[in-house]
């Protein structure tokens, strides 16, 4: 890719991780283990347990890509390996976190994706706050899996037929 595409992508990809990380920090400062267990089921108080803990380092990753990506942008010379190397990163630490989250607590239904319905399924019915929250991070993820789709494969196939280690 060219200097100019790669660094129009890192503006993009910044502007959607500074989205994802505003929207997961206000939740997890605002929610809880026990406001949303308010049943005090033993189940659902594991199942909490595991979706929080999974969007804690869903925002470190996403916090760590977003300061790179601005490393990137702000140095007077664009450094296009290194920008391609964090945007690598953010496909495949924050993408795959958030799609593929250690808990299993969700997981995309790709038989879901293309009849307009949300293709992220629960394990268990979490409250409305919580649901609305990952649904909404889907969107962000999905458009960030599309715009990045090029750093899942070929990136590597590159830097590899380069010589180089990614």
């Amino acid at each position: 890719m060219t200097k100019d595409n790669v660094k129009n992508l890192c503006e993009i990809t910044k502007e959607k991780l500074k989205g994802v990380i505003d929207q997961t920090e206000d939740f997890l400062n605002h929610h809880s283990l026990d406001q949303l267990n308010k049943d005090n089921d033993h189940e659902m108080k594991q199942f909490y347990r595991d979706i929080l803990s999974d969007l804690r380092h869903l925002l470190v990753f996403s916090e760590v890509s977003y300061e790179k990506i601005g490393i990137c942008l702000r140095r007077p010379n664009f450094n296009l390996d290194f920008s391609e190397k964090v945007l690598f990163d953010v496909y495949h630490k924050c993408i795959t976190s958030f799609f593929y989250p250690k808990y299993e607590c969700y997981a995309e239904d790709g038989r879901y994706a293309y009849t307009g319905q949300d293709a992220i399924r629960f394990r268990k019915k979490p409250t409305r706050e919580l649901r609305d929250l990952i649904l909404g991070l889907s969107k962000t993820f999905e458009e960030l899996r599309d715009d990045l789709a090029f750093y899942e494969t070929d990136y590597m196939t590159e830097k590899k037929l380069q010589g180089k280690s990614v």
